[in-house]
Protein backbone atom coordinates (compact mmCIF):
# COMPACT_ATOMS: atom_id res chain seq x y z
CA UNK A 1 0.00 0.00 0.00
CA UNK A 2 1.30 3.42 -0.93
CA UNK A 3 1.50 5.94 1.82
CA UNK A 4 0.43 9.49 0.95
CA UNK A 5 2.34 12.20 2.73
CA UNK A 6 0.61 15.43 3.54
CA UNK A 7 2.38 18.74 3.56
CA UNK A 8 2.91 20.28 6.91
CA UNK A 9 0.85 23.24 8.04
CA UNK A 10 3.88 25.54 8.22
CA UNK A 11 4.87 24.69 4.65
CA UNK A 12 1.30 25.26 3.46
CA UNK A 13 1.17 28.60 5.27
CA UNK A 14 4.51 29.61 3.78
CA UNK A 15 3.28 28.77 0.27
CA UNK A 16 0.03 30.68 0.86
CA UNK A 17 1.94 33.70 2.17
CA UNK A 18 4.23 33.62 -0.85
CA UNK A 19 1.23 33.43 -3.20
CA UNK A 20 -0.51 36.29 -1.38
CA UNK A 21 2.63 38.41 -1.62
CA UNK A 22 2.92 37.78 -5.37
CA UNK A 23 -0.74 38.68 -5.92
CA UNK A 24 -0.29 41.89 -3.91
CA UNK A 25 2.77 42.84 -5.97
CA UNK A 26 0.92 42.30 -9.23
CA UNK A 27 -2.08 44.29 -7.99
CA UNK A 28 0.18 47.18 -6.95
CA UNK A 29 1.80 47.10 -10.39
CA UNK A 30 -1.63 47.12 -12.06
CA UNK A 31 -2.77 50.10 -10.00
CA UNK A 32 0.46 51.94 -10.78
CA UNK A 33 -0.10 51.22 -14.48
CA UNK A 34 -3.62 52.63 -14.30
CA UNK A 35 -2.26 55.84 -12.75
CA UNK A 36 0.31 56.23 -15.54
CA UNK A 37 -1.72 55.03 -18.52
CA UNK A 38 -1.35 58.43 -20.24
CA UNK A 39 2.43 57.94 -20.34
CA UNK A 40 3.13 56.03 -23.51
CA UNK A 41 6.34 55.14 -25.29
CA UNK A 42 6.35 58.66 -26.72
CA UNK A 43 6.48 60.06 -23.20
CA UNK A 44 9.63 58.03 -22.51
CA UNK A 45 11.21 59.11 -25.78
CA UNK A 46 10.38 62.70 -24.92
CA UNK A 47 12.24 62.31 -21.63
CA UNK A 48 15.27 61.02 -23.54
CA UNK A 49 14.95 64.09 -25.77
CA UNK A 50 14.88 66.48 -22.83
CA UNK A 51 18.00 64.93 -21.36
CA UNK A 52 19.72 64.93 -24.76
CA UNK A 53 18.98 68.60 -25.34
CA UNK A 54 20.09 69.38 -21.79
CA UNK A 55 23.57 68.18 -22.81
CA UNK A 56 23.58 69.35 -26.46
CA UNK A 57 22.59 73.00 -25.96
CA UNK A 58 25.37 73.94 -23.47
CA UNK A 59 27.89 72.07 -25.64
CA UNK A 60 26.87 73.97 -28.78
CA UNK A 61 26.91 77.29 -26.92
CA UNK A 62 30.39 76.46 -25.62
CA UNK A 63 31.68 75.65 -29.12
CA UNK A 64 30.15 78.82 -30.58
CA UNK A 65 31.67 80.96 -27.83
CA UNK A 66 35.03 79.21 -28.22
CA UNK A 67 35.08 79.71 -32.00
CA UNK A 68 34.25 83.40 -31.55
CA UNK A 69 37.11 83.80 -29.04
CA UNK A 70 39.48 81.88 -31.37
CA UNK A 71 38.64 84.22 -34.28
CA UNK A 72 38.72 87.40 -32.21
CA UNK A 73 41.85 86.74 -30.12
CA UNK A 74 44.03 84.07 -31.74
CA UNK A 75 46.21 82.10 -29.32
CA UNK A 76 48.05 78.80 -29.19
CA UNK A 77 45.18 77.23 -27.20
CA UNK A 78 41.90 76.11 -28.73
CA UNK A 79 39.20 77.92 -26.84
CA UNK A 80 36.55 76.04 -28.83
CA UNK A 81 37.81 72.74 -27.45
CA UNK A 82 38.02 74.06 -23.90
CA UNK A 83 34.53 75.51 -24.03
CA UNK A 84 33.24 72.29 -25.64
CA UNK A 85 34.51 70.32 -22.64
CA UNK A 86 33.05 72.93 -20.28
CA UNK A 87 29.71 72.76 -22.15
CA UNK A 88 29.62 68.96 -21.89
CA UNK A 89 30.33 69.16 -18.15
CA UNK A 90 27.60 71.77 -17.64
CA UNK A 91 25.24 69.69 -19.80
CA UNK A 92 25.90 66.53 -17.79
CA UNK A 93 25.22 68.40 -14.55
CA UNK A 94 22.01 69.74 -16.12
CA UNK A 95 20.97 66.23 -17.25
CA UNK A 96 21.68 64.84 -13.77
CA UNK A 97 19.41 67.55 -12.35
CA UNK A 98 16.57 66.50 -14.71
CA UNK A 99 17.00 62.80 -13.95
CA UNK A 100 17.04 63.49 -10.19
CA UNK A 101 13.91 65.64 -10.50
CA UNK A 102 11.96 63.04 -12.47
CA UNK A 103 13.16 60.21 -10.21
CA UNK A 104 12.04 62.06 -7.09
CA UNK A 105 8.64 62.65 -8.69
CA UNK A 106 8.28 58.93 -9.44
CA UNK A 107 9.32 57.95 -5.90
CA UNK A 108 6.94 60.54 -4.47
CA UNK A 109 3.98 59.00 -6.32
CA UNK A 110 4.68 55.56 -4.91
Amino acid sequence: MVEIRRTSDSRRRKAADHFTEKVAQREALRIKGLKHKNETVWFGLGMFGIIGWAVAIPSLIGVALGLWIDRTWPSQYSWALMFLVLGVIVGCINAAYWVRKIRSRIIEEE
